[in-house]
């Protein structure tokens, strides 16, 4: 039996749960669950806000452990190698985006979230293609984010070939903004962090920021026109994205990895002039993950997180909704 938290329905508290998962699949494995962060996309599914939450429901894909049993088929992993799991548990790896290692991408994508139980919980199960190790020299304790926002805001990266020469401006100092940050520093580029609170300007310079902008100062907006080559906007809000695609260079991109919901209202007038392109992108594939799972551990890059115990889940959960935690909150499972 697996032993977890579940909430029972939209605003409830998580209680303690219990389920029988069954025999483990052919091509499975179970990982035994150290740490698992909690980001507002538990949130949203906790709080049925898009529609798509069965109840009970136990969050969490930002899971650090090891591997406790492994299924029929399973090469590669075994029992005690340590690993982690993110925002996808499963793909059909038959489809031309699974053969290319676009696994992120793949149509009959299983979400750890969707149909299934997450890491709230002493165990969870996933495909093994789903499954990547940790290198060495990465806490399991601050893993799991890098799992859903760190490979977030690294997946762009290398998908527009971003060079150490880039100027890079990041829109949102948070659980995202914070880790794009550090990623981009190490990367070699000349990072401004977009920000307007004032006390997280020094952090930000801090966490690798070699400038900041006040956005609250449209002078200041002005002032950096054609001065990026690339915008990672990591917020959910609607912003004045028109005044922010001035600020890029030609063949600028201004790059979306935060879920804004409302539709982006611009003038094609502004891209065709400076042959700029605005774009988003789901997480990463497992080889990405590994990737970036290298570069952090090699640059020493590591969410800044706030630990609590699994069992004051609703206590993290309301930290989460109500406070401004700096800047990732990891539930502590073992």
């Amino acid at each position: 039996m697996i032993q977890a938290y579940a909430v029972h329905e939209p605003g409830g508290e998580f209680q303690p749960f219990e389920y029988d998962p069954g025999p483990l699949a052919a091509g499975d494995v179970e990982i035994d669950v150290e740490y698992c962060g909690i980001c507002h996309s538990d949130l949203s599914m906790a709080n049925n806000e898009w529609g798509a939450t069965a109840y009970p429901f136990v969050p969490g894909h930002e899971v650090a452990g090891h591997i406790a049993a492994v299924g029929a088929g399973v090469t590669g992993l075994k029992p005690g190698d340590r690993v982690g799991l993110g925002w996808q548990a499963a793909f059909c790896n038959e489809c031309h985006e699974c053969k290319s290692g676009d696994h992120n991408m793949c149509a009959d994508v299983n979400g750890t979230l969707f149909g299934r139980h997450g890491g709230f919980a002493d165990k969870v199960r996933a495909q093994a293609e789903a499954v990547v190790k940790l290198p060495e020299d990465l806490g399991a304790d601050v893993a799991g984010p890098l799992f859903c926002g760190g490979v977030t805001v690294y997946n762009p990266l290398k998908q527009f070939d971003i060079k150490p020469t880039d100027r890079v401006g990041v829109i949102g100092i948070g659980g995202l903004g914070h880790m794009a940050l550090q990623f981009l520093n190490a990367w070699g580029c000349e990072v401004t962090a977009f920000t307007s609170s004032e006390a997280k300007k020094q952090e930000a310079l801090e966490l690798g920021a070699h400038h900041t902008l006040d956005t609250h100062d449209s002078d200041a907006l002005a002032d950096a026109a054609r001065s990026f080559d690339l915008i990672l906007s990591t917020v959910n809000v609607p912003l004045d994205w028109a005044g922010y695609l001035n600020t890029l260079k030609p063949r600028g991109r201004l790059h979306l990895v935060g879920a804004v919901t409302e539709p982006i209202n611009l003038s094609v007038f502004s891209l065709m002039g400076k042959q700029a392109s605005i774009s988003s992108s789901p997480v990463g594939s497992p080889a990405t993950i590994a990737e970036m799972l290298d570069f952090a551990a090699r640059h020493d890059i590591a969410p800044k997180v706030e630990m609590f115990d699994i069992k004051d889940v609703n206590a993290a959960m309301d930290r989460l909704a109500n406070g401004s935690p700096r800047y990732r909150v990891v539930l502590k499972v073992k």
